[in-house]
């Protein structure tokens, strides 16, 4: 079983730091996110519940599913594929707290790799490391690059 969980503040407003976690089409300017696409809007909101996305990284490619879009502080999904190997994903939330000069960002994603032996003692470990270091680079990417709007 993969369990990651980071949590970073970071001196940006609630409603910025969501519009950019929320922009599921544009996760490729992301460090170690090499493309990203919208495969189908949100019901209610083009990036909001039941919008499906799909992200890579590296050899990794993930479709994900949006199941909770509460603006600005919860953004839910499963990841409904994975490739190269199979997942059962159990759960993903990035929350979001508005504090004092910013927002405390905490991004948990938990589930295994469906392949018996191979995938509990090392793909779950990899993916715990590498997710783990992607979300955290992610949030610093966010907190420091200047082309983003928002305070």
């Amino acid at each position: 079983m993969f369990d990651i969980r980071v949590e970073r503040f970071l001196a940006r407003d609630i409603e910025t730091v969501f519009g950019v976690l929320s922009d599921h089409g544009n996760y490729q300017r992301f460090p170690g996110v090499e493309f990203s696409e919208l495969l189908e809007t949100g019901a209610n909101e083009k990036n909001g519940t039941g919008a499906l996305r799909r992200v890579g990284s590296g050899p990794l490619v993930l479709d994900e599913r949006i199941t909770g879009f509460d603006r600005p502080g919860v953004l839910s999904y499963r990841i409904e594929s994975a490739r190269p190997f199979p997942m059962q994903h159990e759960f993903g939330e990035i929350r979001l707290l508005e504090e004092s000069g910013g927002t405390r960002v905490v991004w948990a994603s938990r589930g295994h790799v469906g392949l018996p032996l191979l995938g509990n003692l090392v793909l779950d470990r990899l993916i715990e490391k590498r997710g783990g270091g992607l979300f955290d680079g992610i949030l610093k990417f966010i907190e420091q690059d200047t082309r983003i709007s928002g305070s």
